[in-house]
């Protein structure tokens, strides 16, 4: 789990979280698209689109877009749009394993882009299995250190069947079990706990070690021109960093 939180905490420091409002509501609108084409566009019926919706909310973005990116998943009104999920593998410098979930309209595209990113970062992109075996589907669910104490938060998340609760900075981090993620975050909810959010995640179950400057950077660089992608949803890797090292990187 230090791997996890290390990269979190790799991404915050580096900026990588830092995305501009606009970018960062036209991937909560495909994920609500996406949500809506696969379980309905009722979010009272459909719980991971209820979930990104609370999501978006959270982030300030307007009900206007979220009603259209669901009429664009159900194939409502002139905006209807079809994107399609894909998951890519690859391998940055130093043997780091990367995962990247990506949203698109046109699959040839995408792919190119991602292989190119991975190309000009002296990465490798990889055939499908080849690195997510080394990691495990979780739900995460995000509530802020300022909305409640961490000892009545752990009794609630642990009595709603959470399997793990860390202390951040700014934020608890609760992991759950991949099918259990909207069960545990509705008790929390129900318990009158204010979440920041909710999704699935993917957990290394071992970590990389980079102990070399130019390889940790080369590797961060590949993970920040991937998130900066439009059609690029989440990126995932088992890098870990020391916090020396961190602290001598450029921003």
């Amino acid at each position: 789990m230090s791997g996890h939180s290390k990269w979190s905490k790799v991404k915050r420091i580096k900026g990588a979280l830092d995305v501009k409002r606009g970018q960062l509501f036209s991937k909560l609108s495909k994920e609500i698209s996406i949500a809506a084409r696969v379980g309905g566009g009722d979010p009272t019926m459909n719980p991971r689109l209820r979930s990104v919706i609370e999501t978006a909310r959270a982030q300030s973005m307007p009900n206007d877009n979220i009603e259209r990116a669901v009429k664009r998943g159900t194939g409502e009104g002139v905006d209807a749009q079809q994107f399609e999920e894909i998951v890519y593998e690859g391998y940055a410098p130093g043997g780091v394993a990367i995962i990247v979930e990506a949203a698109t309209d046109n699959k040839n595209r995408t792919a190119a882009e991602i292989r190119r990113i991975f190309t000009k970062n002296n990465g490798n992109l990889a055939s499908s299995g080849s690195v997510s075996y080394m990691f495990h589907k979780k739900g995460q669910i995000t509530v802020p250190r300022t909305a409640i104490e961490e000892d009545k938060l752990f009794e609630l998340a642990l009595e709603a069947g959470a399997e793990e609760l860390t202390t951040e900075e700014e934020q608890y981090v609760i992991l759950t079990a991949h099918d259990q993620l909207y069960a545990v975050a509705e008790a929390l909810k129900q318990a009158g706990v204010n979440l920041e959010g909710q999704k699935f995640t993917f957990i290394p179950d071992t970590t990389v070690h980079v102990a070399d400057e130019a390889a940790a950077l080369q590797v961060l660089r590949l993970c920040d021109s991937l998130e900066d992608d439009d059609d690029v949803q989440n990126v995932y890797s088992n890098l870990d960093i020391s916090e020396e090292l961190l602290a001598k990187l450029p921003a």
